[in-house]
């Protein structure tokens, strides 16, 4: 009878857990009196409208990247945000199960299957494994499976074995004979589903490579990271450390935090090995005391900008930042209650503050996003991965409240 009774009075305080967190959700999503999830459907159908005036206006772009002035601005399928549109769509599917949003994120991510080939470029995690590769978790099309084994093949060429690393760019060779990038780690996680669907080693290999070289190279003693590490190809020495899109080459850039952050929190979860994890944690404690941090944990886009306050945000760091956060806590058990209730705190920020008005900045759901200040590009403007990493969050928070 006391078992009876204990069974019952655990099932009781979960299910009361559970209906406090859902609760929360609902309160916490609410801008007004609409949800995140009314806003992101509102906000997706005026693109749906933009993108069709864009496209009959002559532009020949396949997917939305960002605004210019009063402008949507479109990009081929080369470019590396071409996957963030379609994969939003796949999350709203994911959110609503409604298949409109099926019938959308399947015709916004065809255009981007030529990718797969594409070996002139690292970027192929963020092309085709946050279109097709959502595409196939949730529909298990073999036709989905194919591009995404294709694409791992093709990024795997890439790889320099005395380096350690896929190459990132191909562009900028006067001043980098083998660049890498902090956010080409995002990218391993197409390897690791690769070598799991196909169970070839060589992915695994590779990516497990490129993390340690990384992991080794990138990092200061701080846990905050440079951009970009130039390699010699014949060596595997380091030539130089530069943070190309920061401040400055001593700076933290804070999309790049973001990425190291989420990059090996992944990395623990798909090999288990914990040197990935304490890494994941380093670089989160790095992110989150940091004195520039501000209050509603938005960072500006670089932790070093030198007018800190008056810096542009960049809110693609936070939603990046929210999403690993939240699967952090799943995998650090007396740190789970802070790294989820730092997340939520994001989030919440980023429902008052930093959602565009309703039918505004052509259809993008956040606004204040950097993309590269030093080359005065995209400040302060929405832009897709944003919205892209912010819904990843909404999902995640929404399995870990369930």
């Amino acid at each position: 009878m006391k078992k009876y009774i204990l069974v019952l009075s655990i099932c009781f305080a979960i299910a009361s857990q559970n209906a406090e967190a859902q609760n929360k959700e609902k309160k916490e999503n609410k801008e007004g009196k609409v949800s995140a999830i009314d806003h992101a459907k509102a906000q997706f159908d005026y693109a749906f409208e933009e993108f069709a005036k864009v496209k009959a206006s002559g532009a020949k772009g396949v997917s939305p990247r960002t605004t210019k002035g009063d402008t949507l601005v479109l990009v081929a399928s080369k470019d590396w945000t071409s996957g963030f549109f379609s994969g939003n769509l796949w999350y709203m599917y994911e959110l609503t199960k409604d298949k409109k949003w099926l019938e959308k994120a399947k015709e916004f991510s065809a255009p981007i299957e030529q990718e797969k080939t594409n070996g002139v470029t690292h970027d192929m995690g963020f092309k085709i494994y946050c279109s097709f590769g959502n595409g196939y978790r949730l529909t298990k099309d073999p036709k989905y499976r194919d591009i995404m084994i294709q694409s791992a093949r093709t990024l795997i060429t890439r790889f320099n074995p005395t380096v350690g690393c896929i190459r990132s760019w191909d562009h900028h060779a006067e001043v980098w004979d083998f660049p890498v990038i902090i956010d080409n780690m995002m990218n391993l996680e197409l390897l690791f589903w690769a070598f799991k669907e196909t169970k070839d080693s060589t992915f695994y290999k590779v990516a497990v490579s490129h993390a340690n070289t990384t992991m080794k190279n990138h990092f200061r003693p701080d846990f905050s990271s440079y951009h970009v590490i130039g390699y010699d190809p014949k060596t595997g020495q380091v030539t130089k450390r530069n943070t190309h899109q920061g401040f400055s080459d001593e700076s933290s850039w804070a999309r790049g935090q973001a990425w190291g952050l989420y990059s090996y929190t992944m990395c623990y979860r798909e090999t288990g090995d914990k040197k990935y994890l304490q890494q994941a944690e380093k670089i989160g404690n790095y992110i989150l005391n940091h004195p520039s941090m501000p209050k509603d944990l938005v960072p500006y886009w670089d932790y070093n900008a030198p007018k800190i306050p008056n810096e542009p945000r960049d809110v693609s760091a936070a939603t990046i930042t929210a999403s690993a956060l939240y699967e952090l806590s799943t995998m650090v058990p007396e740190k789970a209650v802070l790294y989820k209730e730092t997340a939520d705190k994001i989030m919440k920020s980023l429902n008052k503050t930093y959602k565009a008005e309703p039918l505004t900045n052509k259809g993008f759901l956040l606004i204040h996003s950097t993309g590269n200040l030093p080359a005065k590009s995209e400040i302060d403007v929405p832009i897709v991965y944003a919205d892209y990493y912010y819904l990843e969050a909404l999902l995640r928070k929404r399995k870990l409240n369930k």
